[in-house]
Protein backbone atom coordinates (compact mmCIF):
# COMPACT_ATOMS: atom_id res chain seq x y z
CA UNK A 1 0.00 0.00 0.00
CA UNK A 2 2.70 2.35 0.87
CA UNK A 3 4.25 1.60 -2.42
CA UNK A 4 1.97 2.63 -4.44
CA UNK A 5 1.11 6.15 -2.56
CA UNK A 6 4.82 7.09 -2.70
CA UNK A 7 4.38 6.22 -6.54
CA UNK A 8 1.14 8.69 -6.53
CA UNK A 9 3.39 11.26 -4.58
CA UNK A 10 6.06 10.89 -7.58
CA UNK A 11 3.61 11.11 -10.01
CA UNK A 12 1.78 14.61 -8.68
CA UNK A 13 5.18 16.56 -7.99
CA UNK A 14 6.43 15.39 -11.76
CA UNK A 15 3.42 16.91 -13.47
CA UNK A 16 3.63 20.05 -10.48
CA UNK A 17 7.59 20.32 -11.79
CA UNK A 18 6.94 20.24 -15.37
CA UNK A 19 3.98 22.15 -15.52
CA UNK A 20 5.93 24.97 -13.61
CA UNK A 21 8.77 24.37 -16.18
CA UNK A 22 6.72 24.50 -19.24
CA UNK A 23 4.63 28.08 -17.83
CA UNK A 24 7.22 29.67 -15.76
CA UNK A 25 10.46 30.04 -17.55
CA UNK A 26 11.90 32.62 -15.12
CA UNK A 27 11.04 31.41 -11.09
CA UNK A 28 14.26 29.36 -10.63
CA UNK A 29 15.69 33.10 -10.35
CA UNK A 30 13.37 34.33 -8.45
CA UNK A 31 13.61 35.22 -4.61
CA UNK A 32 11.43 34.10 -2.18
CA UNK A 33 10.37 36.68 -0.26
CA UNK A 34 8.05 36.67 3.10
CA UNK A 35 4.69 37.21 0.75
CA UNK A 36 5.36 33.71 -1.17
CA UNK A 37 5.41 32.17 2.36
CA UNK A 38 2.77 34.37 4.23
CA UNK A 39 0.15 31.01 3.88
CA UNK A 40 2.27 28.68 4.97
CA UNK A 41 1.96 27.30 8.41
CA UNK A 42 5.08 26.23 10.94
CA UNK A 43 5.35 23.08 12.49
CA UNK A 44 8.40 22.74 14.59
CA UNK A 45 8.25 19.82 16.63
CA UNK A 46 7.83 17.25 13.27
CA UNK A 47 9.40 20.15 11.48
CA UNK A 48 6.23 20.58 9.20
CA UNK A 49 5.46 23.49 6.61
CA UNK A 50 1.81 22.93 5.62
CA UNK A 51 0.41 25.61 2.80
CA UNK A 52 -3.22 26.55 3.60
CA UNK A 53 -5.55 26.35 0.76
CA UNK A 54 -8.91 27.01 1.97
CA UNK A 55 -11.76 24.72 1.31
CA UNK A 56 -9.15 22.02 0.85
CA UNK A 57 -9.82 20.58 4.67
CA UNK A 58 -7.45 23.49 5.89
CA UNK A 59 -9.23 23.65 9.47
CA UNK A 60 -8.90 19.71 10.37
CA UNK A 61 -5.03 20.15 9.47
CA UNK A 62 -4.31 23.14 11.50
CA UNK A 63 -6.19 20.77 14.23
CA UNK A 64 -3.38 18.28 13.66
CA UNK A 65 -0.46 20.65 13.30
CA UNK A 66 -1.92 21.58 17.04
CA UNK A 67 -1.87 18.12 17.89
CA UNK A 68 1.43 17.70 16.70
CA UNK A 69 3.06 20.91 18.47
CA UNK A 70 1.18 19.60 21.98
CA UNK A 71 -1.13 22.45 22.05
CA UNK A 72 -4.27 19.93 22.17
CA UNK A 73 -4.37 16.53 22.91
CA UNK A 74 -6.86 15.93 20.38
CA UNK A 75 -8.11 17.02 17.08
CA UNK A 76 -11.62 16.77 18.59
CA UNK A 77 -11.49 19.12 21.66
CA UNK A 78 -10.75 22.35 19.30
CA UNK A 79 -13.25 24.39 18.30
CA UNK A 80 -13.28 26.15 14.79
CA UNK A 81 -12.61 29.83 16.29
CA UNK A 82 -9.52 28.28 18.27
CA UNK A 83 -8.41 27.22 15.13
CA UNK A 84 -8.84 30.20 12.65
CA UNK A 85 -8.52 32.74 14.95
CA UNK A 86 -6.55 31.41 18.16
CA UNK A 87 -3.13 32.22 16.27
CA UNK A 88 -1.84 29.60 17.97
CA UNK A 89 0.25 28.48 15.03
CA UNK A 90 3.37 30.45 13.61
CA UNK A 91 3.80 31.40 10.05
CA UNK A 92 6.26 31.25 8.34
CA UNK A 93 6.58 34.83 7.46
CA UNK A 94 6.95 35.45 10.95
CA UNK A 95 10.56 34.47 10.81
CA UNK A 96 13.73 36.09 9.36
CA UNK A 97 15.75 35.46 6.50
CA UNK A 98 17.67 32.89 7.82
CA UNK A 99 14.53 31.35 9.75
CA UNK A 100 12.64 31.25 6.49
CA UNK A 101 15.62 29.53 4.34
CA UNK A 102 16.47 27.08 7.22
CA UNK A 103 12.91 25.52 7.48
CA UNK A 104 12.04 25.63 3.75
CA UNK A 105 15.59 24.06 3.62
CA UNK A 106 14.74 21.08 6.13
CA UNK A 107 11.27 20.66 6.73
CA UNK A 108 8.42 18.76 5.22
CA UNK A 109 6.86 20.68 2.64
CA UNK A 110 3.04 19.87 2.17
CA UNK A 111 -0.18 21.67 0.58
CA UNK A 112 -3.39 19.93 0.06
CA UNK A 113 -5.45 20.82 -3.42
CA UNK A 114 -9.19 20.05 -3.83
CA UNK A 115 -11.00 20.07 -7.89
CA UNK A 116 -11.08 23.91 -8.85
CA UNK A 117 -14.93 24.58 -9.14
CA UNK A 118 -15.55 22.29 -6.34
CA UNK A 119 -13.82 24.32 -4.59
CA UNK A 120 -14.66 27.49 -5.55
CA UNK A 121 -18.89 26.19 -4.84
CA UNK A 122 -17.74 25.08 -1.47
CA UNK A 123 -15.98 28.89 -1.03
CA UNK A 124 -19.68 30.39 -2.37
CA UNK A 125 -21.87 28.00 -0.22
CA UNK A 126 -19.96 29.22 3.12
CA UNK A 127 -19.71 32.64 2.77
CA UNK A 128 -22.33 33.45 1.12
CA UNK A 129 -25.48 31.02 1.62
CA UNK A 130 -24.98 31.87 5.60
CA UNK A 131 -25.01 34.79 7.64
CA UNK A 132 -21.64 35.85 7.54
CA UNK A 133 -20.70 39.62 8.95
CA UNK A 134 -17.65 40.37 6.94
CA UNK A 135 -18.23 38.65 3.46
CA UNK A 136 -21.91 39.86 3.16
CA UNK A 137 -21.08 43.44 4.20
CA UNK A 138 -17.05 43.79 2.00
CA UNK A 139 -18.35 41.46 -0.99
CA UNK A 140 -21.36 41.06 -0.81
CA UNK A 141 -22.56 44.65 -1.23
CA UNK A 142 -19.80 45.32 -4.18
CA UNK A 143 -21.16 42.36 -5.90
CA UNK A 144 -24.91 43.18 -6.15
CA UNK A 145 -24.63 46.94 -6.89
CA UNK A 146 -22.54 46.10 -9.43
CA UNK A 147 -23.89 43.54 -10.87
CA UNK A 148 -27.36 42.95 -10.21
CA UNK A 149 -29.72 45.55 -12.61
CA UNK A 150 -32.79 46.92 -10.04
CA UNK A 151 -31.08 45.68 -6.70
CA UNK A 152 -33.14 46.82 -3.69
CA UNK A 153 -32.61 49.13 -1.09
CA UNK A 154 -32.24 46.29 1.06
CA UNK A 155 -29.69 43.93 -1.27
CA UNK A 156 -27.90 47.21 -1.16
CA UNK A 157 -27.80 47.78 2.58
CA UNK A 158 -26.86 43.92 3.55
CA UNK A 159 -25.39 42.65 0.91
CA UNK A 160 -26.79 39.61 1.41
CA UNK A 161 -28.33 36.91 -0.93
CA UNK A 162 -25.59 37.27 -3.57
CA UNK A 163 -26.16 34.96 -6.62
CA UNK A 164 -23.94 32.69 -7.90
CA UNK A 165 -24.02 34.06 -11.31
CA UNK A 166 -23.29 37.35 -10.36
CA UNK A 167 -20.37 35.85 -7.85
CA UNK A 168 -18.73 34.75 -10.89
CA UNK A 169 -19.17 37.85 -12.63
CA UNK A 170 -17.77 39.63 -9.91
CA UNK A 171 -14.63 36.65 -10.63
CA UNK A 172 -14.09 36.91 -13.82
CA UNK A 173 -14.40 40.87 -13.86
CA UNK A 174 -10.43 42.05 -14.63
CA UNK A 175 -11.70 45.57 -12.58
CA UNK A 176 -13.21 43.60 -9.62
CA UNK A 177 -15.01 46.16 -7.51
CA UNK A 178 -13.45 44.53 -4.32
CA UNK A 179 -9.91 42.60 -4.56
CA UNK A 180 -9.15 38.82 -4.79
CA UNK A 181 -9.95 36.91 -1.52
CA UNK A 182 -7.79 33.63 -0.52
CA UNK A 183 -11.17 31.26 -0.56
CA UNK A 184 -11.14 31.43 -4.64
CA UNK A 185 -7.58 32.68 -5.37
CA UNK A 186 -5.20 30.34 -7.27
CA UNK A 187 -3.47 27.72 -5.65
CA UNK A 188 -0.80 28.75 -7.79
CA UNK A 189 -0.74 31.93 -5.73
CA UNK A 190 -1.70 30.98 -2.68
CA UNK A 191 1.84 28.46 -1.92
CA UNK A 192 3.60 29.44 -5.19
CA UNK A 193 4.73 25.85 -6.00
CA UNK A 194 7.13 26.94 -9.09
CA UNK A 195 9.10 28.53 -6.33
CA UNK A 196 8.71 26.64 -3.28
CA UNK A 197 9.23 22.57 -3.89
CA UNK A 198 6.87 20.75 -1.76
CA UNK A 199 7.76 16.93 -0.60
CA UNK A 200 4.30 16.09 -0.20
CA UNK A 201 0.87 16.89 -2.65
CA UNK A 202 -1.99 15.79 -0.95
CA UNK A 203 -6.13 15.77 -2.92
CA UNK A 204 -9.26 16.09 -1.61
CA UNK A 205 -10.73 13.83 -3.28
CA UNK A 206 -8.50 11.43 -1.86
CA UNK A 207 -8.15 13.04 2.06
CA UNK A 208 -8.25 9.88 4.68
CA UNK A 209 -5.76 8.01 2.76
CA UNK A 210 -3.01 11.10 1.79
CA UNK A 211 -3.41 12.21 4.93
CA UNK A 212 -2.80 9.43 7.08
CA UNK A 213 0.15 8.73 4.65
CA UNK A 214 1.83 11.85 5.21
CA UNK A 215 1.45 11.10 9.07
CA UNK A 216 3.38 8.25 8.70
CA UNK A 217 6.18 9.84 6.74
CA UNK A 218 6.40 12.80 9.67
CA UNK A 219 6.31 9.72 12.46
CA UNK A 220 3.52 11.35 13.91
CA UNK A 221 1.91 9.48 16.88
CA UNK A 222 0.20 6.18 16.12
CA UNK A 223 -2.79 7.51 17.41
CA UNK A 224 -3.14 10.30 15.71
CA UNK A 225 -5.47 10.35 12.21
CA UNK A 226 -6.69 13.15 10.35
CA UNK A 227 -10.19 13.92 11.83
CA UNK A 228 -13.25 13.22 9.39
CA UNK A 229 -15.54 15.69 10.32
CA UNK A 230 -16.92 18.51 8.80
CA UNK A 231 -15.67 21.65 10.33
CA UNK A 232 -18.66 24.38 9.11
CA UNK A 233 -22.38 24.15 8.61
CA UNK A 234 -22.13 20.46 9.86
CA UNK A 235 -25.72 19.54 8.64
CA UNK A 236 -25.23 20.30 5.42
CA UNK A 237 -23.70 18.01 2.55
CA UNK A 238 -20.52 18.44 1.55
CA UNK A 239 -20.15 20.23 -1.90
CA UNK A 240 -19.87 17.29 -4.22
CA UNK A 241 -19.19 17.10 -7.74
CA UNK A 242 -23.24 16.84 -8.58
CA UNK A 243 -23.67 19.86 -6.10
CA UNK A 244 -20.91 21.76 -8.41
CA UNK A 245 -22.38 20.83 -11.29
CA UNK A 246 -25.92 22.25 -10.26
CA UNK A 247 -24.01 25.27 -9.60
CA UNK A 248 -22.14 25.52 -13.10
CA UNK A 249 -25.58 24.66 -14.61
CA UNK A 250 -26.74 28.83 -13.63
CA UNK A 251 -23.98 30.13 -15.97
CA UNK A 252 -23.89 30.13 -19.71
CA UNK A 253 -21.27 28.24 -21.06
CA UNK A 254 -18.95 31.10 -21.98
CA UNK A 255 -19.09 32.12 -18.76
CA UNK A 256 -18.24 28.42 -17.61
CA UNK A 257 -15.52 28.33 -20.18
CA UNK A 258 -13.90 31.57 -18.54
CA UNK A 259 -14.35 30.08 -15.15
CA UNK A 260 -12.21 27.09 -16.18
CA UNK A 261 -9.53 29.14 -18.09
CA UNK A 262 -9.41 31.04 -14.99
CA UNK A 263 -8.57 28.26 -13.08
CA UNK A 264 -6.46 26.60 -15.54
CA UNK A 265 -3.10 26.39 -14.06
CA UNK A 266 -4.56 24.65 -11.16
CA UNK A 267 -6.25 22.17 -13.44
CA UNK A 268 -3.42 21.81 -15.34
CA UNK A 269 -0.54 21.92 -12.35
CA UNK A 270 -2.52 19.16 -10.22
CA UNK A 271 -3.40 16.78 -12.63
CA UNK A 272 -7.58 17.67 -12.75
CA UNK A 273 -9.37 16.71 -15.79
CA UNK A 274 -11.47 19.71 -17.55
CA UNK A 275 -14.95 19.00 -16.13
Amino acid sequence: KWKSLYQIQGERKRIMRETCSKYKSNNNRRIITPYHVSRIFVEDKYRVLYCEVPKAGCSNWKRVLMVLNGLASSTKDIQHNTVHYGNYLKRLDGFDHKGIYHRLNTYTKMLFIREPFEKLVSAFRDKFEHPNNYYHPVFGKAIISRYRVNATKEALRTGSGVKFKEFIQYLLDVHRPVGMDIHWDHVNRLCSPCLIDYDFVGKFESMEEDANFFLHLIGAPQNLTFPKFKDRHSNEERTTTKITQQYFAQLSPSQRQQSYDFYYMDYLMFNYSKP
